[in-house]
């Protein structure tokens, strides 16, 4: 295959993977923060950061699911992640995600399934945290009733996600009752604006850190940790002028979906799923293979046999 000159992330994941680094660690800081964080949402007041038992899946059946951070408390089984684009699949991907929680928790406490009794499992608490540019409400309740292909018994087979806009701005009420999360969102802020000013996404990533630290954000975390919060953004934005040019070549639609499977596919995937989903949007092949740097007749064969609707 050609060289197509993919990143191996993009811009659209530092805010992810800043997010899992401060709630999602086994450190007593993060914690504290995790526990802060639940506390928040859910009006309760525990005192004990290990009553929140982590438990998120890594490099499992679902290595390419994106994941951040998973928990057990008071009888309850919590995923949260960090969503940059909105994305209203999140009920059937939690379901998947799920799935894979409750049957590792099955084989640790030796439950079986096969039995006369009930088996009882955590309750399932799914939140979505939501900090894109798109236009959304202070919260929203995706379904996956709303996927069904064809009619469905009123109530029966529902699976929810709770999205939470945590934009500047948006739900101040939780941010001001959980700092470590006002924290994270002054800073992605601070990134985001720097850069709509026109700065560079280093000098706007450099700037707001230096800020951060200044500000003595997350407790001094953004001084102890520097170096690593700049390598985690920095190289997400290494190719971001690719993806923004591919917008401007008015099929968005179709580039959302490339870029989205491209994430979680790696980097020759995701020249796969591109083509794929650009040519079932309409996308011409000469376009294709321009803006993605492939020859005509590679285009062609990838795209043989896909099916236009």
């Amino acid at each position: 295959m050609q060289n197509t000159n993919f990143p191996a992330k993009t811009q659209f994941q530092f805010r992810d993977r800043l997010f899992k680094a401060i709630f999602g660690r086994d450190t007593e800081q993060s914690k504290r923060w995790r526990l802060e964080l639940y506390n928040a949402l859910n009006d309760s007041n525990y005192t004990d950061p290990d009553a929140l038992e982590l438990n998120t899946i890594e490099n499992v059946l679902y290595i390419t699911m994106k994941n951040d951070i998973s928990f057990l408390v008071d009888s309850q089984m919590t995923l949260y992640e960090q969503q940059s684009t909105y994305n209203p699949n999140m009920p059937l991907r939690g379901l998947f995600y799920f799935s894979q929680l409750y049957q590792i928790y099955l084989t640790k406490n030796n439950k079986i399934l096969h039995k006369s009794t009930v088996v009882k499992i955590p309750a399932p608490n799914y939140v979505v945290f939501y900090n894109g540019k798109k236009e959304f409400p202070e919260r929203k309740t995706l379904k996956l009733s709303d996927a069904f292909d064809g009619a469905v018994k009123s109530g029966s087979f529902e699976w929810t996600c709770e999205m939470i806009n945590i934009n500047k701005d948006h739900n101040s009420a939780l941010q001001k009752k959980c700092k470590p999360l006002y924290n994270y969102v002054c800073f992605v802020s601070r990134v985001n604006k720097s850069k709509e000013s026109g700065l560079p996404a280093k000098d706007a990533v450099n700037e707001a850190v230096e800020w951060a630290i200044g500000e003595n954000l997350l407790e001094g975390f953004f001084k102890i940790q520097k170096e690593e919060i700049l390598g985690m953004i920095l190289t997400e934005y290494d190719e971001e002028l690719t993806f923004r040019n591919w917008f401007e070549d008015g099929v968005e639609e179709g580039i959302e979906k490339g870029i989205e499977k491209g994430i979680e596919k790696g980097r020759e995937q995701a020249v796969l799923d591109s083509v794929r989903s650009f040519y079932s949007n309409g996308v011409s092949i000469e376009l294709i293979s321009k803006s993605l740097n492939l020859t005509p007749e590679k285009v062609k064969e990838i795209v043989k046999d896909v099916v236009i609707a």
